[in-house]
């Protein structure tokens, strides 16, 4: 049962990376909507291949509708977009594809705003025009949340609230957010599950797959993701987001492995004892500074480099010990506390790797801080990106991993283009693909990767990466060692590779990211400028 603000250290700090100040204290045994999560998680993982299993002709008028929207998206780039030449052409087809996806509703806006946080991952024009569907959802109207409220809770709003906000502060596709007050006193946060998303998410599923492999080979945006493989990716991840016990339950795991690794520099919020359901969660509610507000943060004394360096010890510890970790950051799921402990937010998309899985991640990691390539190699295979019987030495030889690295900002426009072209002809002659958790981690250190520029832009990043790398050692390196068989605190970190792939000489010193930026910027002002000579000529 909740109880008053505690005067002293919340128990269950033992248990969990908490705020000190707790509304209630969270006690396992008590907790009314844990049991049976582990099969509710099963169950939910289990339907996933009847959800996309294709079929041989469109079932519903969902479908039909679906197969208009894209059909027509693709006719307008294929004669209007496409005769303009690159990179008009995919500024066009990602423009379209966003208007359909926003004309579709929830599931297609979903799929959008996972789409506009993988920078790095999918194209750049892609990623530019989805990004503006991230607060493009209307929120449903008061009346049908409190229904969905009252259902889901058994009692009137007002038996269990005392103050309910009835506009919304956060509406996304799946759920909308609004802040209320216990009858006990305690200040919350409460999302509600959008009435009728769950029945359209199994029906777009179904049109998905139907119309994804028709669409192999011909959208030029879709890089390694192609369609059928983006499609089984999005049923993983979005039919999780649809019980919240399953995103409650995320928030206790997530909260335990920063408590196991004493990592406190990050809190997770408290879901409550008993009003957690399929469709609505009820959690205490944090605050602070977004995730943005760098100068908001520094006049109020906050160390932002120390910041950035928690969240990201924090993921990756998750990520290398427990193969568990937050699968969605992004700005509006951060926040920073006036104390500088970052506020973790939203738990509907989580990376949860297999023992198996974890190892072979543990190797990739390890493969690339060692220079590596066969480890590196192999660590792909076993985590699914590349086939079982996949021949390793020929990977090794013919993406030329065992050479030194390509520095791109002294390779002309045309040599780097022809050396990305001629990468990915040769992982997609390997079957490569992008498994869901690979995904979910390269999207997450890309968007730290870019937090860099507003909370620490002046770090030497080489001797971040010598910090990070003597952190895992002191602290982990036993284990380390145990499980993978590289032991960081004998094998140096190879430096060299690092300074090569940034470009730095051995005499020369170490890089900013505003450094680093910079020579991204010249060397995408290069690609455009080569471009344009081609059109002129």
């Amino acid at each position: 049962m909740p109880t008053s603000s505690q005067t002293r250290q919340p128990g269950d700090l033992a248990i969990g990376s908490f705020s000190d100040t707790a509304p209630w204290i969270v006690e396992i045994e008590h907790l009314a909507w844990l049991p049976g999560v582990d099969s509710l998680r099963a169950r939910n993982r289990a339907q996933v291949p009847r959800l996309i299993a294709h079929r041989r002709s469109p079932q519903t008028l969902r479908t039909l509708t679906i197969a208009w929207g894209i059909g027509t998206a693709l006719a307008g780039w294929r004669f209007l977009d496409r005769p303009k030449g690159n990179p008009a052409s995919r500024i066009g087809l990602s423009r379209r594809l966003k208007q359909t996806f926003e004309h579709l509703g929830p599931t297609y806006i979903k799929l959008g705003q996972i789409i506009s946080s993988g920078e790095g991952i999918f194209p750049e024009e892609l990623v530019a025009e989805f990004k503006e569907l991230r607060d493009r959802v209307k929120p449903e109207p008061f009346d049908v949340v409190r229904a969905t409220v009252e259902e889901e809770l058994g009692a009137e709003l007002e038996e269990v609230f005392s103050e309910f906000d009835t506009r919304s502060i956060a509406a996304a596709s799946i759920a909308q957010v609004h802040l209320a007050r216990l009858r006990t006193g305690e200040e919350v946060v409460v999302k509600v599950q959008r009435s009728t998303v769950a029945e359209l998410v199994a029906k777009d599923l179904a049109a998905m797959s139907w119309i994804a492999p028709a669409l192999v080979g011909r959208i030029p945006v879709a890089a390694l993701a192609n369609p059928p493989a983006l499609v089984e990716l999005f049923a993983e991840t979005i039919s999780e987001e649809l019980d919240f016990r399953l995103e409650a339950a995320n928030m206790l795991d997530v909260a335990r492995l920063l408590a196991a690794t004493d990592q406190r520099a990050i809190v997770v919020p408290r879901p409550h004892p008993r009003y957690v359901t399929r469709k609505v969660l009820v959690m205490e509610r944090l605050s602070g500074f977004a995730w943005d507000d760098a100068i908001g943060m520094r006049k109020a004394g906050i160390d932002t480099s120390k910041v950035l360096r928690a969240a990201l010890v924090g993921f990756m510890e998750g990520a290398m010990l427990f193969g568990i970790f937050h699968g969605d950051l992004h700005g509006g799921n951060l926040m920073v506390m006036p104390d500088g402990r970052v506020a973790l937010l939203d738990y509907g998309i989580t990376g949860r790797l297999s023992e198996a899985k974890r190892l072979a991640f543990l190797r990739l990691l390890m493969g690339g801080t060692v220079n590596d390539a066969r480890m590196q190699t192999e660590a792909m295979r076993d985590l699914g990106a590349l086939p079982t019987d996949i021949d390793v030495e020929a990977v090794i030889r013919d993406l030329g991993l065992d050479g030194p690295p390509l520095d791109p900002s002294q390779m002309t426009p045309e040599e780097l283009t022809r050396e990305i072209r001629e990468l990915t002809k040769a992982l997609l002659g390997y079957g490569a693909k992008m498994p869901k958790e690979l995904m979910l981690f390269v999207k997450n250190m890309i968007f730290l990767d870019a937090s860099i520029a507003r909370l620490a832009p002046d770090i030497d990043l080489l001797a971040e990466i010598a910090y990070l790398a003597g952190y895992f050692a002191s602290k982990h390196g036993a284990r380390l060692a145990q499980e993978v068989g590289v032991d960081l605190r004998e094998v140096p970190l190879d430096l060299a590779s690092v300074r090569g792939s940034f470009g730095i000489g051995e005499g020369e010193g170490g890089i900013t990211y505003r450094e680093l930026r910079e020579r991204r910027e010249t060397i995408r002002r290069r690609m455009e400028e080569s471009g344009r000579r081609k059109r002129r000529h």
